[in-house]
């Protein structure tokens, strides 16, 4: 199954989220990892302030079972790839991917 946002203007700062609910039962949501992939589709970790491939990761927050990046800057017309990887509080690790496509509104 194939996740996707809704589009980003590249002029925006916007949060983007994954409602990891489903997956954690009565686990905690302990820390969030995000990766970009870059232009030769290298799944590249980053931190706040990166820039992979024109798209800004700016800065990354946790909030309940809630993993939220927030975006700014962007290539118009280009489909990103963004994984989120979580930890638990019990030690399990699950990861997902969405895409993010950056559109001139």
């Amino acid at each position: 199954m194939s996740y996707k946002w809704p589009n980003k203007d590249k002029d925006e700062i916007a949060d983007y989220s994954v409602d990891w609910s489903r997956f954690l039962g009565t686990d905690t949501l302990a820390a969030a990892t995000w990766f970009i992939d870059d232009a030769n589709g290298l799944k590249t970790q980053v931190s706040d302030a990166s820039i992979i491939n024109g798209l800004q990761f700016v800065t990354g927050t946790i909030s309940g079972r809630v993993a939220t990046a927030r975006f700014s800057l962007g290539t118009n017309n280009i489909k990103y790839n963004i994984t989120c990887r979580i930890s638990t509080g019990n030690g399990l690790q699950y990861e997902r991917s969405v895409a993010l496509t950056v559109k001139e509104k």
